[in-house]
């Protein structure tokens, strides 16, 4: 068998992780097709070393761009490619454009798709996120979904019968990540803060960074959080707090370079908490027992909240009630799954290639 797997953006690469290494061990041909959505070192190749996937075939060198011209431009690139290849299945991760353009291109080909993480849904239509892993999901002639919740919006939109429960790749990864850095504590800030004396953020999403009022509000509250704010900022961020004239380092606000995956891991690990808009970190949170806050409205990772290891906060006073909230009751639920569902997804592809 022979799969094409498309990814671009660093979420991505952790998921790839995983199934590349099942692919390798079952034998499974692996063709990976990076975009170059994300194409800082930081953001790209270091996930690639550090988790020990296989070099990509091709490199698409696409870069940034308006979300149109984003994915108009992977499209034109990915066609001859899957023509080439002629690959048993296409495999789209997640929703970012490549997710997107991955799907088009491989049913205008005819090529048979799988969707990896199917299922998700914010129910935030201004979220371009929700329209790509929607218009994947309805595509895709297989539906591979992280969770039970996942399973039950798939059913709701008519899409059961091509959906299978197989598990969240990232906690397969991220379990790995844990037992690898759990014997040392994050060192990586210096004298700022030892472990558990500080909390760690990342910050990205449009609805946080392109409003200057909105940006101005998070960057108030988390600088005058009680510990301090290592915050983790993705270039995106620097450029738009630099655009609306907001100074990032400030009171007890540290910007600091993105992380590696196994520094994210022990850092996250080493924190009082998680302050985030990123989908990935919620559940790594979560995974590591860490609470966290997320600065949305909403969550595609529901059993986050229910679960009590989540909050919503939007103003500056939910954000710092949130954040200093006491830590929840301990829970050994595990609604994402027993660290081997790359294993099963590519069992799932074997037994329904053509």
């Amino acid at each position: 068998m022979k799969v094409l797997s498309v990814v671009g953006a660093r979420p991505q690469f952790v998921k790839l992780a995983p199934i590349d290494h099942a692919m390798r061990e079952a034998g499974v041909e692996h063709v990976i097709v990076h975009t170059g959505q994300h194409y800082d070192p930081m953001l790209s190749d270091v996930f690639f070393t550090e988790l020990g996937i296989s070099a990509p075939n091709v490199h698409l060198g696409i870069g940034s761009g308006s979300h149109g011209a984003q994915t108009g431009s992977m499209l034109t690139a990915l066609d001859p490619i899957l023509d080439e290849h002629q690959t048993d299945w296409v495999l789209a991760y997640g929703d970012t454009n490549s997710t997107v353009a991955a799907a088009l291109s491989a049913v205008k080909m005819h090529l048979p798709l799988a969707h990896l993480e199917a299922g998700l849904r914010s129910f935030n239509r201004r979220m371009p996120e929700e329209h790509n892993r929607v218009v994947t999901d309805h595509v895709a002639d297989l539906l591979l979904a992280p969770t039970e919740v996942a399973m039950g919006h798939l059913a709701h939109e008519g899409l059961a019968a091509r959906s299978v429960l197989v598990g969240d790749v990232m906690t397969d990864v991220l379990l790995s990540a844990r037992d690898r850095v759990s014997q040392r504590n994050s060192s990586l800030f210096g004298d700022l803060a030892g472990p558990g004396e500080y909390y760690l953020a990342t910050l990205h999403r449009a609805d946080n960074t392109d409003d200057p009022e909105r940006l101005a509000e998070i960057v108030s509250a988390l600088a005058a959080l009680d510990s301090p704010v290592i915050l983790l900022a993705h270039p995106r961020l620097i450029a738009k707090a630099a655009s609306h004239g907001i100074e990032l380092a400030r009171g007890m606000l540290h910007p600091h370079a993105p992380l590696g995956y196994n520094d994210l891991v022990a850092a996250a690990l080493s924190s009082a908490g998680v302050i985030t808009d990123s989908g990935g970190l919620q559940k790594e949170a979560f995974l590591l027992r860490v609470p966290c806050t997320t600065l949305r409205t909403e969550t595609e990772w529901t059993e986050t909240i229910d679960l009590g290891w989540n909050v919503l906060a939007q103003t500056h006073s939910e954000i710092v009630a949130a954040v200093t909230r006491p830590r929840p009751a301990d829970t050994e639920a595990v609604p994402y799954g027993d660290g081997h569902a790359a294993q099963r997804v590519v069992a799932e592809l074997l037994d329904r290639a053509r």
